[in-house]
């Protein structure tokens, strides 16, 4: 059964939109939102020259949501979390604010945020919400059982706060098998087209597997359009999706799915052949 956190949350600069300081009950691990308009003001907070993993985020040329992966150690000058953001990201264009992970006792040694980088990085990709900027596999490490029993314990509060702060980097898009999710799965035949679907707290997801038709009618809307552009490289050579997709709208994914102005109450349907809009009315 699942239990209630509590989660605190100190508005540093007194506003929604300026630097946000996150912690959970009885964990020691600690959550700094920052926008990089104000790093600066962060110059003299001793926390923030600890080690640590590091979250830039942003949206790419494409309107991507985007996000780096890093990590931070104590350098020689005393400089950890605040310097490795700002020095060698400086030049970069795409992020506009930061999330760091520390701990309140600053027992983060490179073992330990090697292991944290890697895991981060690879849970992100896998949720597939955002694209990861990140060029290579980052290096786990060594660790003993007992260290990595204790770092997944701040993984999964690092889950939670992160989604606290506004970034379900890694929630995927469809709920898990297991979930108490009690959506059912829909499905669309239109065309040479057959998906499967499913709506979610975000929007309308079409799952990875589906296959869409081919071709478009003069009719396909254009965000449908600008979609198939957008995740060309998420469809094979045989217009099967190779990842979950998200839509604002059951007809935005028919649209996509379909490659015409479709009516998604229309034609997502259960496996009893109830549509959506059949579904709502009960």
């Amino acid at each position: 059964m699942a239990r209630g956190k509590t989660i605190k949350l100190f508005l540093m600069d007194d506003v929604p939109s300026g630097r946000v300081k996150c912690s959970l009950a009885n964990w020691t691990g600690i959550a700094y939102k920052i926008p990089r308009t104000a790093l600066d003001k962060c110059k003299d907070m001793a926390i923030l020259k600890q080690s640590g993993v590091y979250f830039l985020f942003g949206t790419d040329k494409e309107d991507n949501t985007v996000v780096y992966i890093g990590q931070a150690g104590i350098r020689k000058n005393g400089q950890g979390l605040l310097l490795r953001v700002q020095e060698p990201h400086a030049s970069i264009d795409y992020w506009t604010e930061a999330i760091m992970f520390t701990t309140t006792n600053n027992s983060f040694g490179p073992t330990e945020i090697s292991y944290l980088e890697n895991r981060f990085c690879n849970m992100a990709l896998q949720a597939g919400r955002y694209i990861v900027k990140n060029g290579n596999d980052p290096n786990p490490g060594n660790i003993t059982e007992e260290t990595e029993s204790e770092l997944e314990e701040f993984i999964d509060y690092a889950k939670i706060v992160m989604g606290a702060l506004g970034h379900r980097v890694f929630e995927p898009f469809a709920p898990t098998v297991d979930s108490e999710d009690t959506e059912p799965l829909l499905f669309l035949e239109y065309s040479r087209a057959r998906a499967t679907g499913k709506r979610t707290s975000d929007g309308f997801v079409v799952l990875r597997g589906s296959t869409i038709n081919p071709s478009v009618t003069k009719s396909c809307p254009e965000r449908a359009i600008k979609d198939r552009r957008k995740y060309a490289d998420r469809i094979d050579e045989n217009g099967a999706l190779t990842a979950d997709l998200l839509f604002s709208s059951p007809s935005a994914a028919a649209g996509f799915v379909g490659g015409a102005s479709l009516s998604g109450n229309a034609l997502w349907k259960d496996a009893n052949g109830n549509t959506l809009k059949e579904l709502d009315s009960q």
